[in-house]
């Protein structure tokens, strides 16, 4: 992700709101001959997003689509600010940022799709995946090289953390060998 000009907004961010399908997945709904519905998510994303929280940035989730799939993956990550089944992804982030007293540009919005754009324009940091619709892609402030499901949300925890001087310490860990 070439963000380097957004780098002072990423500084700002104190939480990273993600969409789900084509964020955290890569868009593709799965359904068994039963109507049971599963996802595939990324274990880069995973990590990046508690490695993020680590660093004090907290994480929300805002999806179109109910799914227990989600609720046990984002508990399994320690994201407990999920809401599912709203569209209205604009209104649900300005209840969480009054719930959390943050401002619009201590925000960071992921997204891929129309539903998203509203938010990824009222945020700090607004970003689409690269895989996201060309509108989308046109109005966000930056677009990762990773598509969504494919270690976008990574590089984004990356970036942030990297912009706050905090991914040093989050890596030594995993380099002190």
């Amino acid at each position: 992700m070439n963000l380097q000009h957004l780098a002072t907004k990423a500084a700002a961010v104190r939480l990273l709101v993600c969409d789900v399908d084509g964020v955290l997945t890569d868009g593709r709904l799965y359904f068994t001959e039963d109507g049971q519905e599963f996802k595939t998510f990324h274990t880069l994303d995973g990590l990046g997003f508690k490695l993020l929280q680590q660093t004090g940035v907290k994480i929300a989730i805002i999806t179109g689509r109910k799914s227990k799939v989600v609720s046990q993956r984002m508990a399994a990550l320690g994201v407990d600010i999920v809401y599912q089944g709203r569209e209205d992804k604009l209104v649900v982030l300005k209840e969480i940022l009054e719930q959390l007293e943050l401002t619009p540009a201590q925000v960071a919005y992921l997204g891929d799709d129309l539903p998203d754009l509203p938010a990824i324009r009222y945020v700090g940091l607004g970003l689409a995946v690269a895989n996201a619709n060309p509108t989308v892609k046109h109005y966000a402030a930056g677009v990762t090289q990773q598509s969504g499901g494919l270690g976008a949300a990574r590089e984004v925890c990356e970036f942030i953390m990297a912009s706050q001087g905090t991914l040093d310490a989050q890596l030594a860990p995993y380099l002190c060998c």
